[in-house]
């Protein structure tokens, strides 16, 4: 089943939608979330969509919300070898991840509170002089759990949807010196949709640890870089199972696979050097796909304004006064 959540004249309606990209609207009020803790919920409140009498809605005229508009939390880890190769080139590291990536999949919070639509305009963050997007799949939990095995995390996964971790890069990387993060170069927008896509649906590309899909990346309608999703290091099973040992996972939280490869400019950067190609511009547009999650095309505007203010420490070198000697 594949399900859309759309801006309607009553507030966000969710709808089914068919094969012949129609959308076939649930009840005005009835949220995605409200639905998948039970896969047989879902797929009742879907046939009822379609054998309700109505005129189904062209799919390429809505104006599209993110499937989930408002998730209890979003996480996103590091899953793609290949990208954390390429930008630990751009750190100046060994092009090799570290051994602890190995171990257990890395993961940090995201904003929840800055999901936008599949086609919002998203703003280049204040203060950001190296705007990046990054081409991920991401997993929704439908059922929710405290300390999940591996083997049985597949069944709390409710549907995937494309997602788009944007990044202020110069922010990122500045702010990481301190050890904690990344923070303000990741908590200005992410991008969810358009499409919420249930297991059975992808079930045939079964492949590694996701599925044999394609995932492609192209600013301004040049391709930057594509790879398969089922190039995954780790599986969504133990990314459930190793968010959820000592704490729980909720219905709707959102597991995004970090960047694939070739998916962000920052990897072109580390590869090829900074000159590789030009960070985001106002004017620029983004267009990831995924097979069967289906496409964002958003284009990027001017810089957000700055708050004035110093945030410095009060013990900053700067705020000092100047030493006159003992007296």
């Amino acid at each position: 089943m594949r399900f859309v959540t759309y801006a309607a004249p009553d507030g966000d309606r969710v709808g089914v939608l068919d094969a012949d990209d129609l959308v076939h609207p649930l009840p005005p009020g009835v949220r995605l979330i409200d639905l998948i803790d039970d896969p047989q919920h879902l797929r009742d409140a879907a046939e009822q969509a379609i054998r309700t009498p109505h005129v189904p809605l062209p799919y390429g005229q809505l104006r599209l919300r993110a499937p989930i508009p408002e998730p209890p939390t979003v996480r996103d880890f590091m899953t793609f070898e290949q990208h954390v190769e390429g930008v630990a080139r751009l750190g100046g590291d060994d092009d090799r991840p570290p051994a602890q990536w190995y171990e257990a999949p890395a993961f940090y919070f995201t904003n929840p509170y800055a999901i936008q639509g599949p086609h919002d305009d998203v703003r280049i963050p204040p203060g950001c002089t190296r705007f990046d997007f990054e081409l991920e799949a991401a997993a929704v939990v439908g059922r929710g759990g405290r300390d999940v095995s591996v083997d049985e995390a597949e069944s709390h996964i409710a549907g995937y949807v494309l997602m788009n971790d944007w990044s202020a890069r110069d922010l990122q990387f500045t702010e990481m010196h301190v050890r904690l993060g990344p923070a303000k170069g990741k908590d200005s927008a992410t991008t969810l949709g358009p499409i919420f896509v249930t297991p059975d649906e992808l079930a045939p590309y079964r492949a590694g640890n996701a599925f044999d899909l394609r995932m492609t990346a192209a600013v301004n309608g040049r391709v930057v870089g594509e790879d398969r999703w089922s190039n995954m290091a780790f599986s969504y099973a133990q990314m459930i199972a190793h968010v959820s040992r000592g704490t729980e996972v909720r219905t709707g939280d959102i597991l995004g696979s970090g960047t694939c490869g070739g998916g962000c400019l920052a990897e072109l950067w580390g590869r090829q050097g900074l000159d590789a190609h030009p960070p985001l511009a106002p004017g620029d547009t983004v267009t990831l796909t995924v097979e069967h999650l289906g496409t964002q095309s958003i284009r990027v505007t001017e810089q957000a304004a700055r708050p004035a203010g110093d945030l410095r420490a009060a013990s900053h070198p700067d705020h000092r006064a100047p030493r006159t000697g003992y007296r």
